[in-house]
This record gives C-alpha cells, structure tokens and sequence, in this order.
C-alpha cells in the first residue's frame, strides 16, 4: 500500500439518509488506519485527492456540504456498480 497523506470516510444508508456524512478524516498515520479499516471491513476504498481535500474541511460527524453532493454521488454509484458486480 502506498503512503496515505489524506483520508475521509463516509457513511451513507441508501433510503435511510438523504445525504452522506463524513464520519472520519485524518492526515498521515490516521490516514492509514482509515484505509485499513475500511480494507479490513471490506468498505470499498476510492481514491480521489482532490475531493478528499474538500471534504477534509468538513467537521466530524457531518453531513457533507450541498455543493459536494454530485461529486460524492459519483463516486459511490461508481462504488455500488463494482460492488454489485462482486468487484469490490
């Protein structure tokens, strides 16, 4: 694994919230572990740094702001097409 500068997760239960949250987000070390936790449990891992910066800014736990909200719904219909595939 490469080294990890930047990571957020984020949480979202399709029907059950109308938005994702940022329900973690950390630099170096911390990075790192949110990685392999999310490995670990088989979270599917994305990367983008760009919206991972973006969303650095947003405070633990929170939903994220409205002008993420098409980059961040890409991304996890990308996530939900490989894991309904048996890819992720």
């Amino acid at each position: 694994m490469k080294p990890v500068k930047l990571a957020v997760a984020l949480k979202h239960e399709f029907g059950k919230q109308e938005a994702p949250r940022v329900v973690a987000s950390g630099r170096g070390a911390f990075a790192e572990r949110i990685i392999e936790k999310a490995i670990e449990n088989q979270i599917p891992v994305h990367e983008d740094d760009h919206l991972a910066s973006l969303l650095s800014k947003v405070s633990v736990p929170s939903t994220i702001p409205e002008e993420l909200f098409e980059a961040v719904a890409r991304v996890l219909a990308f996530i939900y097409r490989v894991d309904k595939r048996g890819m992720g």
